[in-house]
């Protein structure tokens, strides 16, 4: 491939993976797009995750292994970022993949549109089937001024009007892969640790948008999210949760007043959302049943939430949203237990 081709940085944060990191590391190394440098984060693994990103070494110069004690997913993001040497960077959780193509389109739909931001939809890969994720409904969609502003970058912040017939699109565009960026977009912005901020995503995408004036999206599932990995984040009890979330919100409004963005909306509507997660974490706790109610109650009467769901706008709800929001907005934590258990129920199948 010609040298002029621009060198793209992928990044991949590796942590306890063994299990999965050669099907990532064998859809980095295969792209069609040959001008990349592979920089893999071991963070402090204490398996053989180490070793296998050694072995493909031996074959492939473009990897490059930094070995840091156990800092987190962000921290080995942002090690990633301060290494970085492309014009362009992109992350990869390391047991997920990416198809071969992937990096190849991205830089063209960068270079064709004078872009600062590539973007495209994903497959969530379950045990027993692949299902594709739109992040949006168009084939192809060029955002800059107005739509840069009111449809990409507030969608960072959160969902409003029609999007909101489904919260399971909340955070759908706001993850870190899934995405090129310009690598001096990102200038200053870093992640937060999630032990701060509970998720770091939807705070960095929020900040990264306030450097870019033209984003590109790409209705092609190029990103595979494994959600077979018992190992997963997304798939401990986090106590902290609720404290770490509250944290995140007000540092998401500061962004908000700092750059003038009129997303006071849908941030409200991220937060009133926010209680299906946080409802859905605090099932996993070990508690009885009356103490999950009580933690429920609690979260659900609490000012924040109280305000959010005073304001939050339910025409576009399916009946049983409508049924969950309600229940929250009379702080009945009974009523909101018992629902969550349902739904709970119904995405484990």
């Amino acid at each position: 491939m010609s040298e002029s081709k621009p060198l793209v940085s992928v990044v991949l944060p590796i942590y306890n993976v063994e299990k999965y990191l050669p099907k990532c590391l064998d859809s980095v190394v295969g792209q069609s797009y040959e001008n990349i440098e592979i920089i893999c984060v071991n963070d402090g693994s204490p398996d053989e995750s180490e070793k296998i990103v050694a072995d493909y070494m031996k074959n492939d110069s473009r990897i490059v292994l930094i070995n840091k004690k156990n800092q987190g997913l962000s921290g080995a993001r942002n090690t990633g970022i301060e290494n970085a040497k492309g014009e362009y960077i992109m992350f990869l959780d390391s047991d997920d993949w990416i198809d071969p193509e992937t990096v190849e389109v991205a830089v063209d739909e960068a270079q064709k549109e004078n872009a600062q931001l590539v973007m495209w939809s994903y497959v969530r890969e379950f045990p027993t089937a692949s299902v594709p994720k739109d992040v949006f409904n168009e084939e192809k969609i060029v955002f800059d001024g107005d739509t840069l502003t009111n449809r990409l970058h507030r969608r960072m912040a959160g969902l409003v009007g029609a999007e909101l017939s489904d919260p399971g699109n909340a955070d759908s565009a706001v993850t870190a892969w899934g995405k090129l960026f310009k690598t001096e977009c990102i200038g200053a912005c870093r992640f937060v640790d999630t032990k701060i901020i509970g998720t770091e995503d939807a705070l960095f995408s929020l900040q990264v948008l306030c450097n870019i004036k033209k984003a590109v999206f790409v209705n092609r599932h190029f990103n595979h999210y494994r959600k077979d990995n018992d190992t997963s984040l997304t798939r401990k009890y986090k106590p902290e949760l609720f404290s770490q979330w509250q944290e995140l919100y007000s540092r998401m409004e500061t962004v908000i007043k700092e750059n003038n963005l009129p997303f006071e909306e849908a941030l409200n509507n991220r937060i009133a959302l926010s209680i299906i997660g946080l409802g859905l974490t605090e099932l996993i706790n070990t508690t009885a049943h009356k103490e999950k109610i009580k933690k429920l109650t609690s979260i659900i009467t609490s000012p924040r939430y109280k305000k959010a769901y005073a304001e939050l706008k339910t025409e576009y709800f399916p009946i049983h949203w409508k049924l969950f929001f309600t229940l929250c907005k009379k702080g009945n934590g009974t009523g909101v237990y018992a629902l969550l258990k349902c739904i709970d129920k119904i995405i484990s199948k």
